[in-house]
């Protein structure tokens, strides 16, 4: 009954050290991706404070910072409290271990003493020859071996529990070293967010003095954009009139009359080739790569307030994402380059088509492909360059299925 009752102990904490070994794994990677994204910041942080203007730029990252480590820290918390848990377990089971040990150990001082009483029983040649006959031989023969055979099984029981228990305490040991670690990782986060959430409350209130001069900042980006909007607007428009216009020609030539149908600049007639490209780019909806490998997103897709200065309007159609320079930018999907623009001090863009989707790479120094080219994903396509009117790195990233613009966050995978 009691070696029942330790066997369902033992296969219950196993159950549950193994559930916890796997949300573990999840947490310990959920804890890598947050400490990769805040180091990230923390280098534009670095570059961004360098220059002696503050900007919103400061302040997003700042915030952005704040938030992951406020993350960071309610992991930092589920690992704890998870270890709590584990080493609870493993304390139970190794309790359970010394408990199996003593009945092993007492069963074996039994079998040793009932060996000592009749030891000269025990002796196998005295004990066999003494048999009245060979059946009662063979009989005393197959109960000494079988014995023995207990007896070395016991002896070997005994010492495989005892090199568990020493497993075991190993395990304790490292966990409670684990904890530990955990438990300074957490202070270390909890003293730098204090400092960061300083240095955003002192980036703010500097911010609010010169508020009318950011608006005013804002604005004129904002109308530089619409200029570079309407320019890719009208790329677009080009693009799908000279195509549509070739195919009107190719038909004619095929049938010898002309259909009558005039192209149309809005709507494109696509190949099989073109659906197919824009089927797999929707089936990717949530898994496509970024277009830089490091960067932090510092505006949002669409149009809100600022959450840290609210007379501040935002508005975006795509995501504006900075980086560190010299970074290279690279094409989320297999496509056809569309079209190139150099839009002057606000960079050059590439116009991508997937199919009915199209991307748009806006911001770049520097570029690899040329029109017409095809792209494969993750393809370089050049690299990022200063962001208008400032010392910083900014890469201007949309995604459009025809002229509708959508939210490129819920398009690209998780970093």
């Amino acid at each position: 009954m009691r070696f029942c009752k330790y066997v369902f102990l033992v296969l219950c904490t196993l159950a549950a050290l193994h559930c916890s070994a796997q949300s573990s794994d999840q947490l310990k990677a959920n804890k890598k991706k947050l400490e990769s994204e805040i180091a990230d910041t923390k280098r534009l942080l670095q570059e961004t404070q360098k220059k002696e203007n503050t900007s919103l730029q400061q302040i997003t990252l700042l915030r952005k910072q704040i938030n992951n480590r406020e993350k960071l820290i309610t992991e930092l918390n589920t690992q704890i409290f998870n270890l709590e848990i584990e080493l609870d377990l493993n304390l139970k089971l190794s309790k359970s271990l010394d408990k199996k040990l003593e009945y092993m150990k007492a069963d074996y001082e039994r079998v040793v003493y009932l060996a000592f009483k009749n030891r000269r029983l025990i002796d196998k040649i005295t004990f066999l020859l003494s048999a009245d006959d060979f059946t009662q031989m063979y009989r005393r023969l197959r109960f000494y071996t079988l014995f023995s055979e207990n007896v070395k099984h016991q002896a070997d029981e005994i010492k495989k529990t005892q090199q568990e228990i020493l497993k075991k305490n190993a395990e304790i040991l490292s966990i409670k070293e684990s904890k530990l670690s955990l438990l300074e990782n957490k202070e270390s986060e909890i003293k730098s967010l204090e400092k960061d959430r300083a240095s955003k409350n002192k980036t703010l209130d500097e911010l609010k003095k010169k508020e009318k001069q950011l608006a005013n900042d804002l604005k004129q980006k904002q109308s530089k954009q619409k200029e570079i909007e309407n320019a890719i607007k009208k790329a677009i428009e080009q693009e799908i009139l000279a195509a549509n216009k070739k195919k009107a020609e190719q038909g004619k030539t095929t049938s010898g009359t002309s259909s009558g149908k005039q192209p149309s600049s809005t709507v494109l007639e696509y190949t099989p080739e073109e659906k197919t490209t824009g089927t797999s780019f929707a089936n990717n909806r949530g898994k496509l790569p970024w277009p830089v490998v490091k960067g932090s997103t510092i505006t949002n897709f669409g149009k809100y307030r600022n959450p840290d200065v609210p007379s501040v309007m935002m508005e975006s159609n795509g995501i504006d994402i900075l980086v560190e320079p010299n970074t290279q930018v690279r094409a989320v999907f297999d496509g056809i380059v569309y079209g190139i623009l150099d839009m002057g001090t606000a960079g050059k863009v590439i116009i991508i088509r997937h199919g009915e989707y199209i991307s748009v790479y806006q911001g770049l120094a520097s570029v690899s492909v040329k029109k017409d080219d095809k792209v494969a994903m993750k393809q370089t396509l050049g690299t990022v360059g200063k962001t208008m009117g400032r010392d910083t790195y900014e890469l201007h990233f949309e995604i459009l299925k025809e002229f509708t613009h959508l939210d490129p966050q819920v398009w690209l995978s998780l970093k």
